[in-house]
């Protein structure tokens, strides 16, 4: 099959396109013949060796952990999932990556796809808008009236996080740029600070969340807008304990965990019309655009998610 892999740490030009062998199953799998998927910062940071001390890939490595395809075989112990499915899936975190034509998968991280979701946008969804379920769900307790603040809304996982706090009823707050202030509202967004021209920690109060995906000075200022007993979450950097004691608001980090069930929640709220991805550009499958994509995505000014068509 045709992959794009890297077999050495570096540049966005250790990307190269090799034949490969179709990866084989065993008996928890399906085997999916992978229609999109999409760039996340995460697979430019293993690809430049930043995270090669938490996740000790060996070469060749695939790239890329968001898949839309179809099931073209499965294995004698997977009963919910049949050849022909339309899926999506954010696959467990291994060196078969899905920048691929096909990717081995467990059934219990698949999810069915809606007819009428496109392989695009399915490819956009898994790991940011699991990131952002497991932020704002599971760390979060999100609830009804809840006032939640979300950095970087216009981002990949930001976006999400703002559908998904707006379909549980919460009043949200997020920073951007003033360019994507339509953008945002057309989200849901209630307020939206222009991180440029204001101050978020001077605005907000009371807040019962903030989700973090900046770290830094952005995360302890965000201590000043929560509430006694509010909830921060980052994604970027563990939050200091002693910070969170001194404010007497609750801190974690969100690592992502691949979940089906989780997925087919998403799949439900786009159903219902709560859920749009947003799919930026689009790149076709060849060395030179994944090389392209991977500097879009390295700008950190892409809106939406980056896909890349591969069928």
């Amino acid at each position: 099959m045709k992959a794009i892999v890297i077999e050495q740490y570096g540049g966005k030009e250790t990307l190269k396109e090799k034949d490969v062998e179709t990866p084989t199953i065993n008996e928890d799998q399906v085997l999916v013949e992978i229609h999109a998927t999409s760039i996340n910062p995460i697979d430019w940071k293993v690809r430049e060796g930043y995270l090669k001390d938490m996740l000790p890939f060996e070469f060749p490595l695939i790239l890329g952990w968001d898949a839309a395809g179809v099931i073209v075989q499965k294995g004698k112990n997977v009963t919910t999932f049949d050849v022909g499915d339309r899926v999506f899936t954010r696959p467990a975190t291994t060196n078969q990556g899905t920048y691929a034509e096909f990717v081995p998968v467990e059934e219990n991280l698949l999810a069915k796809m809606p007819e009428e979701m496109s392989f695009e946008e399915a490819a956009s969804i898994p790991l940011a808008g699991l990131t952002a379920w497991q932020c704002l769900v599971d760390f979060g307790k999100i609830k009804e009236n809840d006032k939640v603040l979300i950095h970087a809304g216009a981002g990949g996982v930001g976006n999400f996080a703002i559908q998904i706090a707006k379909s549980f009823g919460a009043h949200v707050a997020t920073t951007a740029s003033e360019l994507n202030k339509e953008f945002l509202q057309s989200l849901g967004a209630d307020e939206i600070i222009d991180y440029k021209h204001a101050d978020f920690s001077t605005i907000l109060h009371d807040f019962d969340i903030v989700l973090d995906s900046i770290g830094g000075e952005v995360q302890s200022k965000s201590y000043q807008v929560l509430k006694e007993d509010g909830k921060l979450v980052s994604i970027v950097q563990p939050p200091n304990e002693e910070e969170a004691k001194n404010h007497k608001v609750h801190a974690g980090f969100v690592w992502l965990e691949p979940d089906g069930e989780q997925l087919q929640k998403l799949a439900e709220l786009y159903t219902a019309g709560q859920l749009k991805p947003i799919v930026g550009e689009t790149f076709d499958f060849n060395e030179q655009s994944l090389q392209d994509a991977h500097a879009l995505s390295e700008t950190h000014h892409a809106r939406g998610k980056i896909v890349i068509k591969i069928k």
